[in-house]
């Protein structure tokens, strides 16, 4: 992987959500974050996603950090909670809204559904009802609506789908059709959380960020992300996308289908294993020190390819 030789400075982040410890999945994607920003002499950051307060274990979060520092996995600046990033949020709607591409909703999953319903074939995208644009032209007010959702097409009158396309640095040219395949996407719920695609967003541009380097199953969110950086005039940036592990059911591990919290007794086997899940097996290294300097140099060789 030969290092970029323009543009901005490399940052990176891993930014997990404190729903829980992590687990080996989740430092798959940590441990390839880390060393990708390593591989190219750039900064790694870590933020924590805690915008959701209702979803987080409470401790998680400090948990989290003296993982990544017993794995030797330190953040080159102090971490951020998007807990108290707020008012950034706040300020992105805003410009959204004043130039016309936010609309209130106050439709419920309900009535989406039964919406959909008439019109079939409205399916669900990933246990999600992609939105038919029923309150696009209603001009619903702070008042009235549930929601506040972004304008999924080319033009301000709704009338012209938009696809967009971009390189994943592993998964190669990829295309979708925002207007078909997720619609009018929420930035700020009924329950007055932000969503995370739009916290997602404005972390990254605030923070600096030129490299996003995630778990396979976060693919689907680039191209939401994408637009909500072109409106906002924020900068392109690089996406890798990694292998996922899967659990026994053949499903991506996760917290919810009872992924354990890594096992810290032994940090460089458990170091090594998630290593191997990103293609690098048997390299040197008695220490972490020594082993995560192994793997920069690999990394730094072969890139994407050992993916």
């Amino acid at each position: 992987m030969s290092r970029y030789a323009a543009g901005p400075a490399y940052r990176g982040r891993f930014a997990p959500s404190p729903t829980g410890l992590l687990h080996a999945g989740s430092l798959v994607a940590a441990l390839a974050s880390w060393l990708d920003a390593r591989a190219h002499g750039g900064q790694w950051l870590v933020r924590i996603e805690d915008h959701d307060q209702g979803r987080c274990v409470p401790g998680a979060d400090q948990a989290i950090l003296a993982q990544l520092q017993t794995l030797g996995l330190m953040p080159d600046e102090p971490p951020v909670w998007q807990s108290q990033r707020q008012a950034l949020y706040a300020r992105a709607l805003q410009r959204l809204m004043e130039s016309g591409w936010v609309y209130g909703c106050d439709c419920t999953r309900k009535s989406i559904a039964d919406a959909l319903a008439a019109q079939a074939p409205g399916k669900p995208r990933h246990g999600e009802l992609v939105y038919p644009g029923t309150c696009r032209h209603r001009h619903l007010g702070p008042t009235q609506a549930r929601a506040w959702r972004l304008l999924s097409t080319a033009d301000l009158a709704g009338t012209q789908d938009l696809t967009l396309s971009w390189q994943d640095r592993r998964l190669g040219p990829q295309q979708q059709s925002l207007s078909e395949a997720v619609g009018d996407f929420v930035l700020r719920r009924a329950d007055g959380l932000w969503a995370y695609q739009l916290c997602v967003v404005v972390d990254d541009a605030d923070q600096g960020i030129t490299d996003v380097v995630r778990g396979e199953d976060l693919a689907d969110n680039t191209p939401r992300q994408i637009r909500l950086q072109q409106l906002l005039g924020l900068p392109a940036l690089r996406y890798l996308h990694t292998p996922l592990v899967l659990g026994a059911n053949g499903e991506k591990l996760s917290k919810q289908n009872g992924a354990r919290p890594l096992d810290l007794d032994q940090p460089l086997a458990t170091l090594q294993r998630a290593g191997a899940a990103l293609g690098l097996n048997a390299l040197p290294g008695t220490t972490i020190a020594d082993w995560l300097a192994a793997a920069v140099r690999a990394w730094t060789a072969a890139g994407a390819a050992l993916l």
